[in-house]
């Protein structure tokens, strides 16, 4: 209840009738309940000590323009959210179109195809001929199985560029795919004829075996390069956007999210495809390497049947004409000034350069954009060293201890394994905590993670191999020695091979945060017309991580393995303190670089939508 104040007046004179008196008492209820109706109206304000603040214009003028004020009023479903929206609202990103789910399922064809033969290589180069020790190899022993393994990674990710140039200036990204998987194909034929016996009698499987590395190599990265970029294509959102769910809450729709969310499922259907090393380790071991490699092939054609059946499905991206030869002209005009802008005609008419260029002030933006994501991937080969190991040393870790019948070479698919089970986990359940509780986690935060957790990895490697050094018969030299031959073959040390299962689960949830992390800010940080091309420069990070570990081959050997595991663990480590104290600023910039690309064409199946006809 209100308080009353109470209203004086001049003391009454005797002359005053009973009328007149009961008058002003009349007058004085009605001042006094439109004034308690006054306060009611304006939001019962009063002061600290109960008593009515008058309401001020000022107030209802402030309170009249915050209702329509477009920083502050409710957004209609479907357009931009101000500024108020987008910092209180809920994040929640899109479903994939179909044709994404199609791209998807072509990649884990390939990695299929991949996985299931190069997980296999270790053991096809070292394994003895005359098969003494497991199914009849190339019997090159260990050291050169690992040089050869890494080769191979190594070509593997070289060969990409040259698929972005070819995607990017000449055919597109599409018809560029199908052309190396012409590649691929090829290739996949020579490693499976090459690896019968019939070949293998007469000296053609390791001659066979280099020609096919190089042909596959050349495949799979022009695949790479394009494949990841295509998946994203197929998303076209700009901008964000106001929704209202089922529930009445409002939300924004953050294309951010969604391209997370892309490369997530991406990921996640790579690493299904990676589970072809379930099957083809047993197929090595009962029926030999041919078999296997001849599943891989096999499992190749249903990804190359679904891009031609399916080709009118897909949203494509015009080739650029002549866009990498230019980067690479303006890149060499920005090192010559030593200013970035130095490559705009703007800068150079006022320079006094009267060379004309084939380009405007838009591109050489694009290109510094293009830099700029660049410069976050100089510290990837670090974590592509780690990861290398566990289809290398891990491997020859796995043969050193007591499988109990399970091929040592099984045990990487714990790494896809962890991978499946994880990444619905962290993209359906750890994300959106932390949404709720105000908590992005951007990509610099989450590539420092996954640096963290590849140093976790390799840190358990290397307890692991003190483990079987610290075991018998053979201690610091596993099945070499008099102690562990019995029956012609040579016994590994008395180590469970179960113990090396979390290695893969740490570097398998460091690949989440890491890797799937690396293709989404390579796809959304390139311009338009370079999408492949910084694809490719991603992809080249592998490269540089497997020349370091070729030259980390000479340690691969008894007792070297653990200390060559705490060297690289430290490594990952340092690497990821480094990285986040220098980009960290980075995470805070997020929004404003997805708005550099607000304004790009909408992309349909024969290329891009003009803006009349989006409009109508």
């Amino acid at each position: 209840m209100y308080p009353v104040a109470v209203k004086s007046f001049p003391p009454s004179t005797p002359c005053l009738s009973s009328a007149t008196m009961a008058q002003n008492h009349e007058d004085l209820a009605a001042e006094l309940h439109e004034e308690l109706s006054d306060r009611t109206q304006n939001e019962k304000k009063t002061d600290l000590t109960g008593g009515f603040i008058a309401p001020s214009e000022i107030n209802e003028k402030q309170s009249f323009d915050k209702q329509s004020d477009p920083e502050f009023g409710n957004t209609p479903d479907g357009e931009e959210p101000n500024n108020h929206e987008r910092a209180t609202l809920r994040r929640v990103g899109e479903n994939l179109p179909a044709s994404a789910f199609l791209i998807a399922v072509v990649e884990l064809t390939e990695r299929f195809a991949y996985y299931g033969a190069q997980g296999l290589f270790q053991n096809y180069i070292s394994y003895a001929k005359d098969g003494s020790d497991g199914p009849k190899g190339l019997g090159m022993g260990n050291q050169a199985a690992t040089g050869l393994n890494l080769f191979f990674q190594w070509f593997c990710y070289v060969t990409p560029i040259l698929g972005a140039i070819v995607a990017d200036q000449y055919l597109g990204k599409y018809k560029t795919i199908l052309v190396f998987c012409g590649f691929y194909w090829v290739g996949l034929i020579i490693l499976w004829t090459t690896a019968l016996p019939a070949a293998m009698a007469v000296g053609a499987s390791k001659p066979g075996y280099i020609v096919a590395i190089i042909v596959i190599g050349l495949g799979t990265g022009g695949i790479k390069s394009n494949i990841a970029p295509l998946i994203a294509d197929q998303y076209q959102r700009r901008r964000m956007a106001i929704r209202t769910e089922k529930s009445g809450e409002r939300v924004v729709i953050d294309p951010a999210i969604t391209y997370q969310r892309i490369y997530m499922i991406f990921y996640w259907c790579i690493n299904v495809g990676a589970l072809s090393l379930l099957a083809t380790p047993f197929m090595e071991k009962y029926e030999g390497f041919w078999t296997a490699y001849l599943m891989c092939f096999c499992m190749f054609n249903i990804g190359i049947l679904t891009l031609v059946l399916r080709r009118k499905t897909f949203v494509n991206r015009p080739p650029q004409g002549s866009v990498i030869t230019d980067a690479f002209k303006a890149l060499g005009m920005m090192i010559a000034a030593r200013n970035t802008d130095a490559a705009k005609p703007s800068w150079r008419e006022a320079n006094g350069k009267t060379k004309a260029v084939p380009w405007n002030d838009h591109f050489v933006d694009e290109l510094k954009r293009a830099l700029r994501a660049c410069k976050v991937f100089v510290f990837y080969p670090i974590f592509w060293v780690c990861y290398g190991q566990f289809s290398t040393n891990f491997v020859t870790q796995a043969g050193q201890m007591n499988g109990h019948g399970v091929p040592n070479d099984l045990m990487q698919n714990f790494d896809p394994i962890s991978i499946l089970i994880f990444t619905p986990l962290i993209e359906k359940v750890l994300y959106p905590i932390l949404r709720r509780f105000g908590i992005e986690l951007r990509p610099i935060a989450r590539i420092t993670i996954g640096f963290w957790f590849a140093a976790l990895c390799l840190a358990y490697a290397a307890i692991v191999q003190h483990i079987i050094y610290s075991s018998g018969p053979c201690y610091e030299s596993p099945k070499d020695c008099p102690a562990g031959m019995v029956d012609g073959k040579n016994l590994p040390n008395n180590v469970h091979i179960a113990i090396q299962t979390p290695a893969y689960i740490f570097i398998g949830i460091s690949e989440i945060f890491i890797s799937v992390t690396g293709l989404e800010y390579a796809y959304t940080k390139a311009p338009p017309s370079m999408k492949s091309f910084v694809q490719s420069i991603y992809l080249f990070t592998n490269a540089f991580g497997s020349a370091i570990a070729e030259a980390l081959v000479s340690r691969a050997k008894d007792p070297d393995f653990l200390w060559l595991y705490v060297g690289v663990g430290i490594a990952s480590a340092v690497t990821g303190c480094i990285f986040y104290a220098l980009f960290r600023h980075y995470d805070a910039q997020e929004d404003a670089m997805y708005d550099l690309d607000r304004d790009a064409p909408v992309l349909t199946h024969n290329g891009i939508k003009t803006n009349e006809e989006e409009a109508h």
